[in-house]
């Protein structure tokens, strides 16, 4: 079981995990011991899910997401498997908790008088500047 939240709870029998060599150093180990995790978990069809996390988590835009709504994690950065895999599920329980955070709505404000005025004194500042430019170019 993943806690993510308190509300939130993954159980093991929604998690997919298969055991891949890892690349990098590790010498003679790294070519007999499988100990990158590949983590899978279905967002789309996950019953542990409240339905506007799902929402927000499909709505990523993340490449760790398939098309199928299926989430995967690679975690190598450990050279044993054990670290390794508390690490996937570590990153999975970050992802999904982040999801739970409702963004916040923008309001929109009108600009400010005086932010229209030091805008529209750039611009004319800028054109003056370029037609000069222009001017001693003609001369020669």
């Amino acid at each position: 079981m993943l806690e993510v939240t308190p509300q939130i709870r993954i159980p093991d029998d929604e998690l997919s995990e298969s055991f891949v060599r890892s690349s990098g150093p590790g010498g003679q180990n790294v070519n007999k011991v499988a100990s990158a995790v590949e983590l899978r978990f279905d967002v789309a069809r996950s019953p542990s899910l409240p339905e506007t996390v799902r929402q927000r988590l499909l709505a990523r835009r993340d490449r760790r997401l398939t098309d199928d709504g299926v989430l995967v994690i690679a975690a190598n950065r450990f050279r044993d498997q054990g670290r390794n895999r508390e690490d996937a599920r570590a990153r999975l329980a970050e992802i999904v908790r982040a999801a739970t955070i409702v963004p916040k709505k923008r309001i929109a404000t009108k600009p400010t008088k005086g932010s229209q005025e030091r805008r529209l004194q750039e611009k004319k500042t800028r054109s003056a500047h370029k037609r000069e430019r222009s001017k001693s170019w003609k001369d020669e």
